[in-house]
């Protein structure tokens, strides 16, 4: 797997041009080479590329929400032509009844809008929180997205939110193997006042050795590391930390 980063990691640099463009250098230096998309930062989708281009950066992937693929699916068809990227992944879109119908009826509704993206050349891949896995009839929602997508959607395993959510990461990433476009990672750890902190990836509490092992021979092309918050480190600190140990784990950064 090759090295990535989320640029919403970084999203508190949207705030200008030149803003995202010096964040964008930075993660350069640090020695990224692949990123993932969570919008434009604010920008038109050719300056943002350009932005990129000039930093040595490429889109491995982009995050886009379902109610935008199954609306404007020009729009974000013409947007990852100029990403050159092909590969987009969705995450929940909310549900009208948190019983089995409903979020069976959400799962069509996302394997609707991989059906639009492959129409067009692109895939889709769905992106866990902690809330899919809540149950509904003994099966958590995840496994009812993925048993309803007709074949047509990939899986983006965040190990962070397997964790919250009870799960066990490695667990996950081998039940959809063969599914994988890519893993997210990001660590658990724990703060001096006992809560759940979100924490360089390598220094906090998960398995990342049985975390490796389970993605080793999985088909997920990307190890995307993202920070949600950073309530332990700088968040620069936490970035440039997490690059080290992934590169330190054989993780490739070209």
């Amino acid at each position: 797997m090759k090295i990535a980063i989320q640029l919403y990691t970084v999203r508190e640099h949207f705030t200008s041009a030149d803003e995202f463009a010096r964040a964008a250098k930075r993660l350069s230096d640090i020695g990224f080479r692949y990123v993932e998309t969570a919008g434009l930062a604010n920008l038109d989708v050719k300056q943002f590329k350009k932005i990129l281009d000039d930093c040595g950066l490429k889109v491995c992937s982009s995050h886009v929400g379902i109610d935008r693929i199954l609306q404007e699916p020009h729009a974000v068809v013409d947007e990852q032509s100029v990403l050159n990227a092909i590969q987009c992944n969705c995450s929940w879109p909310g549900s009208e009844t948190l019983d089995i119908n409903g979020i069976t009826k959400t799962a069509e509704k996302i394997a609707d809008a991989a059906e639009t993206l492959k129409k067009n050349g692109l895939s889709l891949g769905y992106h866990n929180h902690g809330i899919e896995f809540a149950k509904c009839d003994g099966k958590t929602w995840l496994e009812i997205i993925m048993e309803n997508s007709r074949g047509l959607l990939t899986a983006q395993i965040d190990t962070y939110w397997v964790q919250f959510g009870g799960g066990d990461p490695a667990y996950w990433i081998r039940k959809y193997s063969n599914k994988l476009n890519s893993i997210h990672f990001k660590d658990m750890g724990m703060s001096q006042d006992n809560k759940q902190a979100m924490v360089a990836v390598g220094t906090g509490n998960l398995n990342w050795e049985k975390i490796l092992s389970s993605a080793s021979g999985s088909s997920a092309k990307y190890a995307i590391m993202e920070m949600d918050f950073s309530p332990l480190l700088p968040l620069w600190d936490s970035i440039k930390i997490s690059f080290e140990n992934m590169s330190k784990w054989g993780l490739q950064k070209d």
